[in-house]
């Protein structure tokens, strides 16, 4: 079984799209992902303390966040980090740093318009991809 972390962008369903795309193919694969609520994830840290900034409301919070991403992606034999088109996910960026220097496999999942401000995180990623079907295609290769 591959183990494969999905990161990035949650207000679409790439996601479930890549899952149910694999479970039709009977791929070798299971999923993470990060926490994809994005309130849940802002208030991660809340039962800690109370905060006089949301700085530090953030920061407790990142911290809670990144006991599960961290340990997941250490777990994970590849990474799919997907980067919309509506908002900066700068938390994708970081977690493809974290998977080039932990030396986990990633591929990204963006469209072309982005290439550029994306240039040194696809020069680490093993494949960029531009839709799901080229990511499920990649995935058939690589875990069968």
């Amino acid at each position: 079984m591959w183990n494969i972390y999905l990161s990035g962008e949650i207000h679409t369903d790439w996601r479930e799209q890549i899952i149910s795309r694999c479970a039709e193919l009977n791929l070798p694969v299971n999923f993470s992902s990060a926490c994809t609520n994005h309130e849940v994830s802002d208030a991660a840290g809340d039962h800690l303390a109370d905060t006089a900034t949301s700085f530090w409301r953030d920061n407790q919070s990142a911290k809670v966040n990144a006991i599960r991403t961290r340990n997941l992606i250490a777990q994970a034999d590849i990474a799919i980090i997907r980067f919309g088109d509506k908002y900066k996910q700068w938390n994708a960026a970081f977690d493809a740093g974290y998977c080039a220097a932990m030396g986990t496999p990633y591929i990204t999942l963006h469209s072309e318009d982005i290439v550029h401000p994306l240039k040194e995180v696809d020069a680490a990623a093993m494949a960029w991809t531009t839709d799901v079907n080229q990511v499920i295609t990649t995935l058939q290769h690589v875990c069968s």
